[in-house]
């Protein structure tokens, strides 16, 4: 008997470091340095003599803004899931970031309100970790750089080398080459390649350029835009209401232009808040704008924003969630595989990204196991591809499904019989959770990837959302 997406989802959240495993490679090669690079780079340490990650930035600095992460300045929360995981393979890190400020947010300090009302409490120890993101980048940089056979390559990778089927080398250009130049190239030698570059990512046209199927890209258009903005604390963590807060509201409800906000109390005594808007709506571009927005939010972003202002409104703008189908894409090369944003990259404001970077690193983990158990090395990594569509089905249904109800909600669009059902039946889970313990901790479990979405569809939780939403609603 086969086994079910939601089995297996949750064994890839479970996922442990292994031991005593045998080495796969002399040289893997991770294509970008980012969290989802660092994470992948985590794995193939174990499998690898020799692990380089290729990055253009450089990071070398500690923490601060990296052009190769736009969004990076925008608020940032470790969901449990990616947590979790990042402890296992990462012993430390929460404590470090604690160490440094993070606010590490069990439910008493974890504010979730729709429309107003508050998520109710659902009996679970779940925490999230609210930190600055290049903080967390460079902890997570600490460590994996620090283990003896990682090392960093300052370059950018420009193409692939083949033989016989496989991916067998990266063409990189930049200073690390050893060359004169930003232009100086040479071909890095690797026996596993993983694409960790991000949503600009070029594998897709090299693969098409070089022979290869070209991985279909589904795109959901959904313009959204963030603006966020650093204030100072006053008080400590464990005097505060709660240190993360969201708060997200129904396209139909008069938000005023304002459709998600959040904030955290992060390092250097400062709240870290994001105010965010679809479409034409530009949630605040001054201070003034966002205190203007306090009025319709709960009262923990008043005080928020009411201290000093310790970094001006940084803005960022999204048009669309995208991602690239490796499954079923038809030839691809053996040895190559994507992690991260490079596969597929959603509206931020959900929190999915890091802990999706966790996950994916985490099939990358499962697939070398199957690779002991006798897969064929040389053949596409179709079996790494099957474990990364759980996943990012997973997080697709969560963040572009919420988008495209919005979407069309705004503009009156009929979807489908069945979408419109399963939307029902969402409203109802949503509705049910404001007030039932347990429909919110199973909503709250997929919410934070502990679970797959799939599990909210049981029927026996159906049948009680519905029964407790109609109840809410008719008090």
């Amino acid at each position: 008997m086969s086994e079910s997406v939601e089995t297996l989802f949750e064994s890839l959240v479970g996922a442990e470091p292994p031991h005593d495993v045998p080495v796969l490679f002399d040289t893997a090669c991770v294509m970008g340095g980012s969290i989802a690079g660092l994470l992948a780079a985590r794995v193939l340490s174990d499998r690898a003599r020799e692990v380089v990650i290729v990055e253009p930035d450089d990071i070398a600095a500690e923490t601060g803004p990296r052009s190769g992460v736009p969004q990076d300045q925008q608020v940032h929360t470790l969901l449990p899931a990616g947590r979790r995981w990042i402890e296992r393979w990462l012993p430390g890190v929460t404590q470090e970031a604690q160490d440094r400020g993070a606010s590490l947010c069990g439910p008493d300090k974890t504010l979730v309100t729709y429309d107003g009302v508050r998520m109710a409490p659902d009996g679970a120890d779940h925490h999230l970790l609210a930190v600055g993101r290049p903080l967390l980048e460079a902890l997570v940089r600490s460590r994996v750089t620090g283990l003896p056979n990682v090392s960093v390559l300052r370059a950018r990778a420009i193409g692939l080398r083949y033989g016989d089927g496989a991916v067998v080398g990266v063409h990189v250009a930049g200073p690390g080459t050893g060359g004169r130049g930003e232009r100086a190239e040479k071909v890095l030698a690797a026996d596993f390649v993983v694409d960790a570059m991000g949503r600009s990512s070029r594998l897709s046209n090299w693969l098409r350029q070089d022979g290869y199927d070209q991985p279909r890209l589904e795109r959901l258009e959904a313009p959204v835009n963030y603006a966020t903005a650093l204030f100072e604390r006053s008080k400590k963590f464990a005097e505060l209401e709660a240190g993360t807060v969201l708060q997200q509201f129904t396209p139909r409800y008069p938000s005023g232009g304002v459709s998600i906000a959040a904030a955290n109390a992060v390092e250097e005594q400062q709240w870290l808040v994001m105010l965010t808007g679809f479409g034409d709506n530009r949630p605040g571009r001054t201070i003034d704008e966002f205190r203007a927005n306090r009025a319709e939010l709960a009262a923990v972003f008043k005080e928020a924003t009411s201290g000093a202002v310790t970094r001006e409104v940084m803005t960022y703008h999204q048009a669309e969630s995208r991602r690239r189908h490796f499954t079923g894409a038809g030839r691809l090369p053996a040895r190559l595989v994507g992690a991260g944003d490079a596969v597929a990259s959603f509206n931020p404001v959900y929190g999915q990204g890091m802990s999706s970077a966790a996950l994916h690193a985490s099939c990358l983990a499962s697939y070398f196991d199957c690779l002991d158990g006798g897969a064929d090395l040389d053949a596409p990594a179709t079996e790494f591809f099957r474990l990364q569509e759980v996943v990012v089905d997973a997080a697709w249904a969560v963040s572009a499904g919420g988008d495209a109800a919005r979407i069309d909600a705004e503009n009156g669009t009929e979807a489908p019989e069945e979408v419109r059902q399963r939307r029902r039946a969402m409203e109802q889970i949503v509705g049910a959770a404001l007030v039932d313990a347990d429909v919110s901790r199973a909503f709250n479990n997929v919410s934070y990837m502990l679970r797959h979405p799939g599990t909210l569809f049981a029927p026996e939780l159906l049948e009680k959302a519905a029964a407790t939403a109609g109840g809410a609603v008719a008090k």
